[in-house]
């Protein structure tokens, strides 16, 4: 097959201005892509076909543009994707139904193309995004974490808060959509006291960690073997609240963090991750999370057009390069 006429899919919503970076890069190069939102596009015209039998695997995404024979994908980037949440005409069970055959189904054969390079598979992507095993792996491969309970105990909880006279703080598991009046919320990393700690807290598991004396925070976006590095100076404590606020400038990545990130990737079978980093005024990195398909495009302008080649690079390339 003509390595040129192989195709770049790329799963995103259309309102994805991040992938339309990469994807600018790419049409430079005139390398063919393909973008679908399975979550919506599959209702509104696009059709998802794929066929099993002993030693063969065949299918095809039709969508208003073209038909895409998915044995020629060569790479699938895994972007911001619509939830599958069914045709919006259904309503009740037999929407819930439809979107879980969509999740199984189509979720399925698009994460089951055997020649396609992924970034990230999007089963990689899930398991990676628990903060628990992010922890448990940097714990693991050299990192230094800041002393960290997760618990639905209050007592537990409190002991904990109490314990660490420098500060605590406290982050969600997972961004949850969260609403007061009706009103979009967003639950942001803040300090915590034992007096804060009560019987909520045994509704569900939360995040306690001890407050890093930082200096300054740090992102290192890994594209492959590739580092990016940008520190971040901000005037609260959880630099995304005020962006607006906070400037950004490049910086190295100390060999020993390098090292760790890379072995991070490979233990988790990442190609890209978007690392956080709290850094004190003696120099020591502390792990603080790796999103598996974090943004990037809001950092310096030369660091957003090295990512943006270094994605495109990955999903030129394919698997097997």
């Amino acid at each position: 097959m003509d390595d040129r006429s192989r195709s770049v899919l790329v799963l995103t919503n259309p309102l994805d201005v991040t992938a339309d970076a990469v994807l600018r890069v790419l049409a430079e190069r005139r390398v063919p892509v393909v973008r679908l939102d399975p979550g919506t596009d599959l209702h509104t015209g696009a059709s998802l076909t794929a066929t099993y039998r002993t030693g063969d695997q065949r299918g095809t995404l039709r969508t208003a543009g073209r038909d895409l024979d998915l044995t020629a994908v060569r790479s699938i980037w895994v972007r911001r994707a619509s939830p599958y949440e069914g045709p919006p005409d259904l309503d009740g069970q037999d929407r819930r139904f439809a979107a879980s055959q969509a999740l199984w189904g189509a979720g399925g054969i698009l994460a089951s193309l055997p020649a396609a390079h992924y970034v990230n598979h999007p089963w990689a992507n899930r398991a990676a995004e628990h903060k628990p095993a992010q922890l448990a792996a940097a714990q693991s491969l050299g990192f230094l974490v800041p002393e960290t309970v997760i618990t639905n105990n209050p007592d537990e909880a409190r002991e904990f808060v109490a314990t660490h006279t420098n500060g605590t703080v406290y982050k969600p598991l997972w961004n949850t959509a969260y609403a007061v009046d009706g009103r979009p919320h967003a639950v942001w990393v803040r300090e915590v006291d034992p007096v804060d700690i009560n019987d909520a807290v045994s509704v569900c598991p939360h995040l306690f960690q001890e407050k890093v004396p930082k200096g300054f925070d740090v992102r290192v976006t890994a594209v492959g073997d590739r580092l990016f590095g940008v520190r971040i100076d901000s005037p609260d404590l959880d630099w995304r609240r005020r962006q607006d606020q906070m400037t950004c400038t490049p910086i190295d990545v100390p060999g020993s963090v390098a090292r760790s990130v890379a072995a991070y990737i490979r233990q988790l079978r990442l190609v890209y991750g978007a690392f956080d980093f709290a850094v004190t005024d003696s120099g020591n990195w502390y792990f603080l999370e790796c999103n598996p398909n974090g943004q990037w495009a809001w950092q310096p302008a030369e660091t957003t057009d090295a990512i943006a080649h270094a994605l495109a690079d990955q999903l030129q390339k394919g698997r097997d390069a």
